[in-house]
């Protein structure tokens, strides 16, 4: 339709222009424009007068039922009911609203990163289901998706649990790794990292010793070292880390192409550190190499440690390059917590000294932490954080206690959505309660709404699969006119990464819908078969949303 009008724009006036449309409230129209006001300057007319110029040409197509000037020169369209059969006849086709925006692009999406011998916590959970929502709406857009996981298992906090891990076992002892039931392994690692981390801050000689057990961690790699009782130790507890997160992952819905583990990246971003240093982008400070960021506006970072040792920053520059090797990406993104804003701008700037390209084509995406409504701000250093798990648990009981079940369908919708209708940025805060109810903006609410979609459907007696009309009722078209939105929505929603919008669209839809039918008649009726069809496209809708958002459309609830 843009492109229609720009071309009647291009006849009226000989002037090339781009047109936008947005959608007015229906009371205005289906569309409309500011065009006018945009070219009036250019042609030296009144606005309005450019207006009525425009609408007047366009009513003779006889697309529109309604063309229509308000204000200063806003231009409303309503359109004619033969294009909205038109559009109600391309909803049965495969694909419909998808977006092109990635066609042919290779994009790496890079999420969730927990680290080894830690516990998942509820950020995890939540960057792994925006990653994931992410991921399918550039894949549907036509972009080849690496999904990809970074993750430390080597550094620090290793060396602290590894340290705890040999205090309970009373020495280098894999064998005893043996007692530990599957079901408690990854509890008993996370309270060995908190242990370790509380003997780093308070003991000195816990200090000192940690420090040791780090570089050692690294020539267990270095060495590549599989026999040594430390190596069997750390091997195993690496292991089960992957498979702690891989159960974790298999149980959401979401899964990874690859790992990439620090242990792989750090001798690559320390060589490229050493290398770059002689080139004068990075340089020795105290012992240390760094990279200054002041002159950037930006602040300094430690690249490699007094020890000799990569620091996460080293990390991430191998990362990127490793990632570059792999796929040759056009685009990057990566999801992180927004703690790390600073520091990835130092990173990214670094590379940017000797591989421009690949800084370019790198986008880091964060977001808030994510908070029980009326809860503390919680961290796993000190073991009182709330897991990934914890947030499946509390919403399976509410939704126990709400619907009398805890099917993991609705309360994965419930989760999602509570997370996903939120814009990407500031904190989020999961209300339970209100993410299970079947009632108002929710998951459950949006699959329930598929859910008696569908069930209507199958109460109807007439095929309604290729029913058509001339012409629309007023409940009819109102239900037709937002179904049309869905491939704008999702065009916005994939070229903004911004998932919120598909929830937003949705539950918006779902309520035109309720509106509908309040006030039509379906089964039995004398316009079943096409109001039957228009039941099926907005189930296809549903669907397809929901699935572009990692959440289950079911047939019954």
């Amino acid at each position: 339709m843009e492109a229609k009008i720009a071309q009647t724009i291009k006849e009226l006036f000989d002037v090339e222009t781009s047109v936008q449309l947005t959608r007015p409230e229906p009371e205005f129209g289906d569309y409309a424009t500011n065009i006018a006001l945009q070219l009036a300057g250019r042609l030296g007319k009144n606005p309005r007068e450019v207006a009525e110029e425009i609408a007047a040409k366009l009513r003779e197509t006889g697309e529109y039922a309604d063309v229509s000037i308000a204000g200063p020169g806003f231009i409303n369209f309503r359109v004619s009911d033969s294009i909205l059969k038109t559009e109600l006849e391309k909803m049965s086709e495969a694909g419909y609203g998808k977006s092109h925006a990635f066609d042919g692009k290779v994009v790496i999406t890079e999420y969730s990163d927990p680290n080894p011998f830690k516990v998942l916590h509820a950020g995890h959970f939540y960057t792994s289901v925006i990653g994931d929502a992410i991921s399918n709406l550039i894949e549907q857009a036509g972009g080849n998706v690496h999904r990809v996981n970074f993750g430390g298992d080597v550094g620090l906090h290793v060396a602290k649990t590894m340290w705890a891990i040999i205090r309970k076992l009373d020495g280098e002892h894999p064998e005893k790794l043996h007692d530990i039931p599957e079901s408690e392994r990854s509890e008993w690692m996370a309270a060995c990292y908190v242990e370790g981390t509380n003997a780093y801050e308070e003991d000195e000689q816990a200090k000192i010793d940690i420090t040791a057990l780090n570089k050692k961690v690294y020539l267990i790699h270095s060495e590549n070292d599989h026999e040594s009782p430390l190596a069997q130790l750390y091997w195993t507890c690496r292991e089960w880390s992957y498979d702690y997160f891989n159960a974790f992952y298999k149980r959401i819905g979401t899964s990874f192409e690859k790992y990439y583990p620090e242990s792989e990246t750090a001798p690559v971003g320390l060589a490229t550190v050493l290398e770059q240093k002689e080139k004068g982008v990075y340089e020795e400070s105290e012992g240390a190499i760094i990279f200054k960021g002041e002159p950037y506006g930006l602040h300094t970072r430690v690249f490699v440690n007094k020890e000799g040792l990569p620091t996460y920053e080293a990390k991430d520059v191998g990362l990127s390059i490793k990632k570059w090797e792999d796929y040759h990406f056009d685009e990057s993104v990566i999801i992180t917590g927004n703690d790390i804003t600073e520091y990835m701008k130092v990173v990214l700037k670094s590379i940017e000294q000797f591989l421009p390209e690949l800084a370019k084509r790198t986008l880091h995406m964060t977001h808030g932490n994510v908070k029980l409504a009326g809860g503390v701000k919680m961290s796993s250093r000190k073991g009182n954080f709330l897991r990934a798990v914890d947030v499946l648990e509390i919403a399976a009981d509410e939704n126990e206690k709400t619907q009398g079940n805890r099917d993991d369908a609705p309360v994965l919708g419930a989760i999602k959505y509570a997370f996903l209708k939120n814009r990407i940025g500031p904190d989020v805060i999961f209300d339970p309660h209100e993410s299970v109810g079947l009632q108002g903006n929710s998951g459950p609410y949006l699959q329930y709404a598929h859910a008696r979609a569908v069930s209507i459907l199958g109460k109807v007696t007439n095929d309604y699969t290729n029913a058509s009309t001339d012409s629309f009722d007023a409940g009819e078209r109102s239900l037709l006119v937002k179904m049309t939105e869905y491939g704008d929505v999702i065009n916005q929603a994939t070229t903004q990464l911004a998932p919120h919008l598909v929830c937003t669209y949705l539950y918006e839809l779902a309520q035109v819908f309720n509106r509908f039918y309040e006030k039509s008649h379906i089964v039995e009726d004398e316009r079943e078969a096409i109001r039957a069809r228009l039941v099926a496209g907005y189930a296809t809708i549903l669907k397809s949303g929901l699935s572009l958002l990692g959440i289950q459309a079911p047939d019954h609830m």
